[in-house]
C-alpha cells in the first residue's frame, strides 16, 4: 500500500537492508515495530517491500525531531540491536527531506 502523507515538506527514512538466512522471531519484530511506530507523534506512514533478500522500507515523518525520537525509543533501539547481531548482514539508513512529491492513481 502507498502511504499517504501531508502535502510536503516532511520527511523520509529509507532503510535498506540485506537479510541473513536466519529468520527466528523477525516478523514479529518487525510487526511490533509497526505498530509502535505508528503511535509516535510525528509518524506519517510507511511504505515496504522486499525481493530476493532486499527490503526496502521507507517511513514518513512530520520532523526530524520525531526521527530522532523514534531512533532513542527504548524498544525499537533494542530490536535495532537484535538486527544487526541476528538478521541482517547489511544495511543503510538514510534520512531525507521531501521537498516535492507528485501523486497519480486511476
Amino acid at each position: 500500500m502507498i502511504a499517504k502523507t501531508p502535502a510536503p515538506p516532511y520527511y523520509a527514512v529509507i532503510f535498506s537492508s540485506l537479510r541473513t538466512d536466519v529468520d527466528q522471531g523477525y516478523g514479529e519484530a518487525a510487526a511490533r515495530m509497526l505498530e509502535l511506530a505508528q503511535q509516535q507523534p510525528g509518524f506519517l506512514g510507511v511504505e515496504s517491500a522486499r525481493e530476493e533478500g532486499l527490503g526496502i522500507t521507507v517511513s514518513y515523518w512530520a520532523s526530524e525531531a520525531a526521527i530522532l525520537a523514534w531512533k532513542q525509543q527504548a524498544e525499537h533501539r533494542q530490536v535495532r540491536e537484535q538486527g544487526r547481531a541476528t538478521w541482517y548482514r547489511a544495511f543503510h539508513t538514510r534520512v531525507c527531506k521531501v521537498e516535492r512529491a507528485y501523486t497519480f492513481s486511476n
